[in-house]
């Protein structure tokens, strides 16, 4: 039972390592809001010289650093939220967009044989007239000869296999939607919940980064050949790409865990951006597996009134055929919608969860299978 006296007394005891790290932090946040509003103004001539002292800087300005403008800020403005919402569906109307999301079960070590499974759902919003929609789901099991690799004690990535087939069904499903709907006009918007940038990966072998490398670069390729916007959107992020960029411009080492989002929080409203960089990180995936992370561009957004602003993450190409600034209204519009969360990918979550209760009925099913096969478990 936890003693909350003793609490109290623990938590005085290293108060000054708690008030030290927050001033060290608001310090440093300063720090990189001052940067960044000094690099705006900045030619962008001036800026790829000096970020060239690195393969990879962090990031790596576009054509909208010539605005100078260290935040695009959004024009639109309401009395109420009754009026947002008009604007939300006169942005939407016609505008097709599909979010997937997946969620799995991962093998026990109480059961044996091994069984896992993965879940993909999927929303398709026509926001038509007659209010059309699709919601739907697959569901795989994973047998024990497709979960050998997640038992192999070799202290790599845990439960590789359910993880990787639940990544490789969302970009799968994603690009049979983008091939199918390539010339429509408007043309859909494609919502991947998750990043484009798979860091993650490098603490895996390189032949199962590869297969995460593969399968965003496909998705990327696709969303380019069928000209169908693909925009990641990344909650409460804690990648620090400009960070990064902004200590190579600064000739210094990086200090202190700095996100992006936490420097830019202050300075964006709801519905302001950033200007749009290209992803230059520094990992292990990228320079074994190839560049594809050039070809991946992001901005930050704000949502929400009070929380860090969104990372989106999207195929260059939608920047250079100016197809930006329309794509961003759709996602704004989505979290008018969804109060602060894109509707869509909030709806494809909700098809795809597997709940704890889900969990114990997909085990009872397990075994009652198994009975009637004659399986011992």
């Amino acid at each position: 039972m936890l003693d909350l006296r003793r609490v109290a007394q623990a938590l005085e005891a290293k108060r000054h390592l708690f008030t030290g790290y927050s001033e060290v932090q608001g310090s440093l946040l300063e720090h990189y809001r001052r940067l960044w509003l000094e690099t705006s103004a900045l030619p962008r001539e001036t800026l790829e010289r000096r970020l060239q002292a690195t393969p990879f800087p962090g990031a790596r300005p576009t054509a909208e650093h010539d605005r100078h403008e260290p935040v695009f800020p959004f024009r639109q403005s309401w009395r109420n939220h009754e009026e947002a919402r008009a604007w939300a569906r006169d942005v939407l109307l016609g505008v097709t967009t599909i979010a997937v999301d997946g969620s799995q079960i991962s093998p026990s070590t109480d059961l044996d044989p091994p069984v896992g499974a993965v879940q993909v759902g999927w929303f398709v919003n026509r926001h038509d007239p007659a209010g059309s929609y699709v919601k739907d789901i697959y569901f795989e099991v994973l047998a024990p000869p497709e979960l050998a690799g997640d038992r192999e004690e070799d202290g790599d990535y845990p439960d590789w296999q359910v993880n990787w087939r639940r990544f490789q069904g969302e970009c799968l499903r994603l690009e049979s939607y983008m091939r199918e709907h390539r010339g429509a006009d408007p043309a859909p918007v494609c919502f991947f919940d998750g990043s484009l940038i798979v860091s993650f990966a490098q603490h895996m072998r390189p032949e199962r980064q590869a297969l995460y490398v593969q399968a965003v670069s496909r998705l990327l390729a696709v969303s380019t050949e069928c000209r169908v916007p693909l925009v990641a959107y990344v909650d409460a992020s804690r990648a620090a790409d400009l960070v990064a960029a902004l200590n190579t411009l600064e000739g210094r080492s990086p200090s202190g865990p700095i996100s992006d989002g936490a420097f830019l929080r202050t300075l964006l409203a709801w519905g302001d951006r950033t200007p749009a960089w290209i992803c230059a990180r520094d990992d292990l995936v990228q320079p074994r597996e190839g560049k594809y992370y050039e070809q991946v561009a992001f901005v930050y957004l704000k949502t929400t009134a009070d929380n860090l602003p969104v990372r989106l993450e999207f195929p260059r190409w939608i920047l250079e055929e100016g197809q930006l600034e329309r794509t961003l209204d759709v996602v704004r519009a989505e979290c008018v919608i969804g109060n602060g969360y894109p509707y869509a990918i909030e709806t494809a979550d909700a098809l795809s969860v597997i709940t704890m209760e889900d969990r114990q009925r997909f085990y009872a099913a397990f075994e009652r299978f198994a009975s009637g096969e004659g399986l011992p478990v």
